[in-house]
């Protein structure tokens, strides 16, 4: 099929790769004149794994290519995705859906004969049936222009593997539409997921609204269950108890289960933090905000972590961390990324810095980023070299190369060998607290005696 992708941040530069992986004809689309020129090229503009390569195979062989034209686009495709993203507007907790209207304002006008334009960002229910009727109001085509609703549940680090592999499809049809529509709208869509069908991946086909919430649904489940181990943890450091071994215990529950149940200084990224605000404002809008306030207190327990991995530094350093070198190990609000939106790293390191330590960062992959967006702060080239003089280090993104640390290397050029955990261990990720304390470490967790 001939597809479009317009907006080529994360979501649709990974969706475009994807989609000439499935074996479509796909033009991305973005306004950015840059970002278009790099992808064309053959260049990545973020750090995720195996996307370089598909996007360099695919652009070789002419299967994708970019442009800045909406006409272009018009002309081009039999569906069109809309992939743009959706903060959190600056002055509320609200989303700021300026870039989701601006795809229907400037893609309809050019729509002269059927087509389906389809959503994926992460949008307030009840936006999906105002675009709806925007659109059919916009384009030539008039209601020949449908809209279906079809949202992303990528991680950052598996977004290749969550979009090529995926564990549901969710296809969201206006149920307001004629029944020849939703049909042909249906039709498209599982002809554009065929491969994905024939691979047995489960499909939920609803209506619009159902299909908006199961995004941000999902997403304040988890910031739920993350922030409520993390709840457990203060409890833990309250009474001497071990949150790791609290976790362990709750994951043999088959009805809890172990993922995200992991003590540390929490979520942050571009989803999480501003999904679960958009999502109980919009809940206030539609007069159920009670339905909803439980979020705000997982988002405050959310919060809170990053202060305690402040205070610990802060007891480490003998209770003033003012001219006191610290290091801290990752600036990526998680691993095999370099997205640094919201991340606790980034500002755990801008909150010492702001009662006076000389603090210095390193990360594989988003120190330039950070560096970009945090010039004030310090920067090494690799995670020795940051704890050099440190009289305390922080672990805060659980990088492989952390791991791999030889913590006797590391107290060599310490000041002091003292480590904050802010990813305590689990097999495979964190810091062995066994293998750091044998060599000599003081060594402090989240949640742990």
């Amino acid at each position: 099929m001939r597809i479009t992708v317009i907006g080529t941040g994360y979501l649709g530069a990974t969706h475009a790769v994807c989609m000439a992986e499935l074996g479509h004809q796909v033009l991305g689309v973005d306004v950015e004149p840059d970002k278009v020129a790099a992808l064309q090229a053959g260049r990545v503009p973020f750090y995720e794994p195996g996307l370089a390569e598909l996007l360099a195979k695919h652009v070789a062989s002419g299967q994708l290519r970019f442009t800045t034209s909406y006409q272009e686009a018009a002309r081009f495709g039999q569906v069109h995705f809309s992939c743009v993203g959706t903060p959190q507007q600056a002055d509320s907790h609200k989303v700021d859906l300026r870039h989701v209207d601006a795809v229907i304002e400037s893609l309809a006008p050019w729509l002269e004969g059927p087509a389906l334009v389809v959503g994926k960002s992460t949008v307030p229910v009840g936006t999906a049936a105002r675009l709806a009727a925007r659109l059919a109001e916009l384009a030539p085509a008039g209601s020949a222009a449908r809209l279906a609703w079809n949202p992303e549940f990528l991680r950052e680090g598996f977004a290749v593997e969550d979009s090529l592999r995926p564990d549901r499809l969710v296809l969201g049809i206006d149920r307001d539409a004629p029944r020849a529509d939703q049909e042909l709208a249906e039709q498209l869509l599982r002809e554009v997921y065929a491969p994905l069908l024939d691979a047995r991946t489960p499909l939920v086909v609803t209506d619009f609204a159902t299909a908006e919430l199961v995004k941000t649904a999902a997403n304040a489940f988890l910031a739920t269950k993350i922030s409520f181990i993390n709840a457990m943890a203060e409890i833990c450091e309250a009474s001497g108890a071990d949150v790791t071994q609290l976790a362990a215990s709750l994951a043999h529950d088959g009805r809890i289960g172990g993922r995200f149940l992991r003590a540390g200084v929490g979520f942050g990224g571009g989803c999480l933090p501003k999904d679960i605000r958009g999502f109980a404002a919009r809940a206030e809008e539609l007069g159920v905000g009670e339905a909803l306030s439980f979020l705000r207190d997982v988002d405050a327990i959310n919060l809170r972590r990053r202060e305690r991995v402040v205070d610990l530094a802060r007891e480490l350093c003998g209770g003033d961390v003012a001219g006191r070198r610290v290091a801290v190990w990752g600036a990526a609000f998680k691993p095999d990324s370099d997205d640094i939106r919201d991340s606790p790293a980034l500002d755990v390191a801008m909150r010492l810095h702001r009662l006076g330590a000389e603090v210095t960062v390193f990360d594989p992959k988003a120190a330039d980023n950070a560096r970009k967006l945090r010039p004030e702060l310090g920067y090494a080239l690799d995670p020795v070299d940051a704890a050099r003089d440190a009289e305390v280090v922080l672990h805060l993104t659980e990088w492989q190369e952390f791991r791999a640390l030889d913590p006797r290397q590391v107290g060599a050029v310490a000041a002091r060998p003292q480590i904050v955990d802010g990813r305590p261990d689990r097999p495979g990720a964190g810091l062995d607290a066994d293998t750091w304390r044998a060599a000599g470490w003081t060594y402090r967790a989240l949640g742990r005696p």
